[in-house]
């Protein structure tokens, strides 16, 4: 999580002119998909799909703005077990906190339409899973990246909904040849739905 801090706060500085513009909170559900991993992933999980909850904090201007990200995909190295199967993994959680840019058409042009915006930034991502009798647990904190975008529309000058398409890929260089349990290689696909409050 160390690298989230200096990274707001260079983003806040980089898009200070948007602090005057349009605050958001957007508490968020969603679904990971085509995920792929190099940590010990018994149960094949990281490729299917998985509920994702978080929240978003954004201040939009004209163009540009900036987004705090944060959410929890649960039983993302899990499966549901066949009848009469013991599970291989008891729990897994993945947390992801990130900091980033958006670009979004002008507030102008877009005030009583859908407002299209992209979106990159980078962060950190915390990795647990739990094996049975405590064999190969996973712990580990990693950086992180996503790029994406999606768009926004409001039902009134408070309220809106928000519907985005982003990938969360691990920082790391090449993955190793063999899967680990620290240091490994982690990236999914995210598909979400956000409530999108104005305050």
């Amino acid at each position: 999580m160390r690298l989230v801090g200096p990274l707001v706060v260079g983003l806040a500085l980089f898009a200070r002119p948007a602090f005057a513009a349009d605050k958001q909170i957007r508490p968020l559900i969603a679904l990971s998909f085509a995920g792929s991993t190099t940590y010990v992933d018994l149960e094949k999980g990281v490729g299917e799909r998985h509920g994702i909850i978080g929240v978003q904090g954004a201040v939009l201007g004209n163009i540009v703005g900036i987004e705090v990200d944060v959410a929890r995909a649960s039983g993302l190295f899990q499966t549901e077990p066949g009848l009469g199967e013991s599970p291989l993994v008891l729990h897994s959680n993945v947390v992801t906190a990130t900091g980033s840019v958006v670009i979004a058409a002008p507030r102008r042009l877009t005030e009583y339409t859908l407002r299209p915006y992209f979106v990159a930034g980078a962060g950190a991502m915390r990795v647990s899973v739990d094996h049975p009798f405590g064999v190969l647990p996973i712990r580990d904190t990693v950086g992180v990246y996503n790029l994406g975008g999606g768009v926004i529309g409001f039902l009134t000058t408070r309220v809106g909904v928000a519907w985005d398409v982003r990938r969360f890929s691990t920082l790391k260089g090449a993955p190793p040849p063999t899967a680990v349990t620290t240091g490994g290689r982690l990236a999914f696909w995210r598909a979400s739905m956000a409530l999108v409050i104005r305050y």
